[in-house]
Formats: C-alpha cells, sequence, structure tokens
C-alpha cells in the first residue's frame, strides 16, 4: 500500500524534524513497514475516535504518533506529534 504525505504532514514533520533531527531515521522505517505490514503488531495500528472517527494511528515510540486516513490510493499521512498533539 503506497503512503502519501498530506501538504500539512510534510509542514508539521519538517518542523518536527528541526526539533528532533534523531528520530528522522525510525520514523521512516515505521511508515515504510506501514506501507508494506500495515497490520505489524510493532506498529501498535489503532482506530481513534470521535472527530477523528475516519483516522487511524501508528506508535513509533512511546509518545510519538503519526496519523493518516486510508484513500483509494493508499495512505495519506496527516499528521505526526506526541500523543495530545495528534489527538
Amino acid at each position: 500500500m503506497k503512503v502519501f504525505p498530506s501538504s500539512y504532514f510534510a509542514q508539521k514533520s519538517k518542523k518536527f524534524f528541526k526539533k528532533r533531527p534523531e528520530l528522522k531515521n525510525k520514523v521512516q522505517q515505521k511508515l515504510k513497514l506501514l506501507e508494506i505490514a500495515p497490520n505489524h503488531p510493532s506498529l501498535g495500528l489503532h482506530k481513534l475516535k470521535g472527530d477523528l472517527r475516519e483516522c487511524w494511528a501508528v506508535t513509533i515510540e512511546k509518545n510519538l504518533r503519526v496519523s493518516f486516513t486510508y484513500i483509494p490510493e493508499g495512505i495519506l499521512l496527516i499528521t505526526i506529534g506526541s500523543h495530545d498533539e495528534v489527538y
């Protein structure tokens, strides 16, 4: 399944990696895993609720999430950040 960054995700991730460049490789590895095996247990894939009920999220590390939605072409990345920032 192909993964596409939204323009918001691209902007948000650029700012995020300026502050936390050491996480860039880890995030890229997890997104690659999302692309090839979206249900892999290490991703902690979960559906969101409430206003975000159309979205899903994966856990990059303890307090770092990436949210996304499924589109006909694959997966559209929405945002990256801490648990509180994403939800």
